[in-house]
């Protein structure tokens, strides 16, 4: 496997929960699971390392980094001003065919939340902000964005199983969603920055 492929497949394997923050990431180890040389491990764990994801340690190797309450709550502050942006260009360029799937996803989420399925709630939810970025089509942000969702993953995962969170976030869904349609940038990213907004609020909710 190359660099990219092993850095990627770490990469999945952190954010699907299979290493753990705090976790030793042992090359030897690494060398064996993915069939790649160890200087393809350690050049990884160091791409990995720049995206904040992996925290290498002198003389103690690479662990998972691990991310406090307090740099998540600053992370998706910076978070915020990157997806109302993203928003805003979206309603700037969204076709007739995307806002009908945009419009299809906010359906589904309606139906996961009345049918309590958070965890596909969840999974929609990220669909959705998938698309938009998408639709907007700006690259420099869509990878700033993606760095930052990666170190905030399972913080989001854990928000979206909150009790009263899938029906508080819905709507605020919807009205991006409406703003898009409607090709209104000032609204769409007002949207989207009270939504990330609302999330910050719940983060330093866990703080008190």
């Amino acid at each position: 496997m190359s660099a990219k492929s092993v850095t990627g497949a770490i990469k999945d394997a952190i954010l699907a929960g299979e290493f753990m923050p705090g976790e030793r990431l042992v090359e030897a180890q690494l060398t064996e699971r993915f069939g790649a040389s160890r200087f393809t491990v350690r050049v990884a764990l160091q791409d990995l390392s720049g995206e904040g994801l992996v925290e290498i340690q002198r003389n103690r190797g690479a662990q998972v980094r691990k991310i406090s309450l307090a740099e998540t709550i600053e992370i998706t502050q910076v978070r915020m001003v990157l997806e109302g942006l993203v928003a805003a260009q979206a309603a700037e360029r969204a076709t007739a065919g995307q806002t009908a799937e945009l419009d299809g996803i906010a359906g589904q989420m309606r139906q996961a939340v009345a049918d309590g399925e958070f965890r596909r709630y969840s999974d929609l939810n990220q669909r959705l902000h998938a698309m938009i970025r998408d639709i907007a089509g700006h690259t420099t942000a869509d990878r700033l964005i993606g760095t930052l969702r990666a170190q905030l993953a399972r913080h989001q995962f854990m928000l979206s199983l909150l009790p009263g969170r899938p029906q508080t976030s819905l709507p605020e869904h919807e009205r991006i969603v409406a703003a898009i349609r409607a090709h209104d940038p000032a609204e769409a990213e007002a949207a989207m920055r009270a939504h990330i907004a609302s999330v910050i609020s719940v983060l330093k909710s866990l703080d008190d």
